[in-house]
């Protein structure tokens, strides 16, 4: 019997440089030990004032992905932070959408990559994933089993699903539409740009860090203002980490904000999805279709029409 070929995993850089280097070393390790062949290393070893390299080695990481050969299975930011916004202007979204578009490689990072996820999605068509990343999630002291398992069964089929308790407060709903969203902020930064899908009657998740609560309601009434959440047929608040209230906001919170957020939306805002800066999160595709459904306490997500591993591939934990 021939021997099953390793999973490929190519590693990217787009964003801020690895400022904690034993997780990187974790993370790859662990990769090594699930079965997978992981390249592109060397760009754990850039540099430049808080990037991870200069725009050029970065957008490289990126545009070099049309010019391969052979794609490997999952390209995997290595971290967030900020830096993929000075990139959109320098992606070569033609020859991305000749190379890329249809083929089972799956681009995959969260938090600052979700202008990329954008960017692709609106002028190349290609569908990419919100997920774990190599520091922070795989590289973890103590890896989560939600993520490892959610990522590699999602990779690994052709339709996915996500569920999880979304709280007492949501009533009953089934709806379809693209899944997509991803960091809050970043949403709203490409808003008016050429980089903003224009998604109607989408489901739209959103997560963030460190923002204050009030600066998460202005967040959401920009979408709201702006005619993009009318146009959904719900909105999944995941996680809001480190978002807390300073003294002058008087007893007001993140609940506060979200409860007028509710108000005001016209559509079922749920919350509780295991997505965004903590150690529990799913990997969603973006752009694709999806269903919602709410009974009870407990919502579901199923998904479907991404690119998912040529070969069946889930690893037990280490």
């Amino acid at each position: 019997m021939q021997a099953q070929a390793p999973c490929h995993v190519r590693l990217i850089a787009p964003s801020g440089y690895p400022h904690d280097r034993d997780a990187m070393t974790r993370g790859i390790a662990r990769l090594r030990d699930a079965g997978c062949q992981v390249e592109g290393v060397d760009v754990i070893d850039r540099t430049e004032l808080r990037y991870a390299g200069s725009d050029v080695q970065r957008a490289a990481d990126i545009n070099g992905l049309a010019m391969l050969d052979t794609l490997p299975d999952i390209a995997l930011s290595i971290r967030g932070g900020y830096g993929a916004t000075r990139l959109l202007e320098h992606l070569h979204y033609d020859a991305l959408r000749e190379r890329l578009a249809g083929q089972s490689i799956a681009l995959v990072g969260h938090s600052d990559f979700t202008a990329l996820q954008m960017a692709l999605y609106a002028k190349s068509g290609i569908v990419t994933f919100g997920g774990p990343m190599l520091g922070p999630d795989f590289g973890a002291q103590r890896l989560s089993p939600l993520t490892w398992r959610h990522f590699w069964r999602t990779l690994s089929a052709p339709h996915g699903n996500a569920s999880w308790d979304c709280g007492e407060e949501a009533a009953e709903l089934a709806v379809e539409g693209p899944l997509w969203g991803g960091n809050l902020a970043m949403l709203c930064s490409l808003l008016q740009t050429p980089y903003f899908p224009r998604i109607e009657g989408g489901i739209l998740f959103v997560e963030d860090i460190g923002e204050p609560p009030f600066r998460i309601e202005r967040l959401l009434y920009q979408l709201h203002l702006s005619g993009v959440l009318g146009r959904q047929r719900a909105l999944i608040l995941a996680d809001f980490t480190q978002c807390r209230p300073a003294p002058y906001d008087n007893g007001y919170d993140l609940d506060d904000g979200f409860e007028q957020i509710r108000r005001i939306a016209g559509i079922p805002v749920l919350s509780g999805m295991p997505f965004g800066h903590e150690a529990d999160k799913f990997t969603l595709p973006f752009g694709v279709p999806a269903r919602l459904r709410v009974v009870g306490r407990r919502a579901s997500l199923d998904f479907h029409g991404y690119p998912h591993l040529r070969r069946a591939h889930e690893p037990s934990m280490a």
